[in-house]
């Protein structure tokens, strides 16, 4: 699944990918980026 990293302003693949529920019960998927190591967080239902 791709995200867009915030660090290097462009869309990586999201590795170490996690589904989680957000606190207001939106589905998500979180992991990191494959270049920075920042944190990704993808709203929205994995497909």
């Amino acid at each position: 699944m791709e995200g867009y990293c915030l660090k290097c302003r462009a869309k990586r693949e999201i590795q170490n990918a996690v589904q989680v529920t957000l606190k207001n019960g939106r589905p998500a998927t979180q992991g990191t980026c494959p270049e920075c190591s920042t944190k990704i967080t993808r709203i929205g239902k994995a497909t």
